[in-house]
């Protein structure tokens, strides 16, 4: 099992931000590189969560997102083609007194199969700068659509 520590700064409130990583919408894609918005399926949508299965690339997996804490939002794996166990993503996301967020995420990554076994062991490892820098492109286009939308 492989756990990503990662930690970004953002000018968006905890709210914009829970809002982009929540819009299940057309042009999910535009945000999260590994979401193809061909293989999205929201089974479930509610108030502050979320039932969804998306990937891209051959990978895919099963979400259940929970967003009921503003300064947290967790997404457990509930099924998918290379992953399981305790699987899953966690933000935290705390503003600053000078405006900005600050957003901590831990990506949990237990293969249930071979390729989720060696996936998740190149994730942790040298992998980790894919995921990093995954972060960093979502965060900037949230950021990009946000300044859209104020304008």
């Amino acid at each position: 099992m492989s756990i990503i520590r990662m930690h970004e700064t953002t000018t968006l409130t905890p709210e914009q931000f829970v809002a982009g990583l929540t819009d299940f919408g057309p042009g999910r894609q535009k945000l999260f590189a590994n979401s193809s918005d061909a293989d999205l399926k929201v089974h479930e949508l509610g108030a502050t969560h979320a039932d969804v299965t998306e990937g891209g690339g051959g990978v895919w997996e099963r979400l259940t997102y929970d967003w009921s804490d503003p300064a947290r939002v967790t997404m457990k794996t509930t099924d998918s083609n290379i992953w399981g166990g305790d699987s899953g993503h966690t933000y935290t996301l705390t503003r600053q007194p000078d405006g900005t967020t600050t957003l901590d995420a831990v990506v949990v990554r237990e293969g249930k199969n071979l390729k989720g076994k060696v996936t998740g062991l190149l994730l942790g490892s040298v992998g980790k700068g894919v995921l990093v820098k995954a972060l960093h492109n979502t965060v900037k286009a949230i950021e990009a659509r946000q300044a859209s939308i104020n304008s």
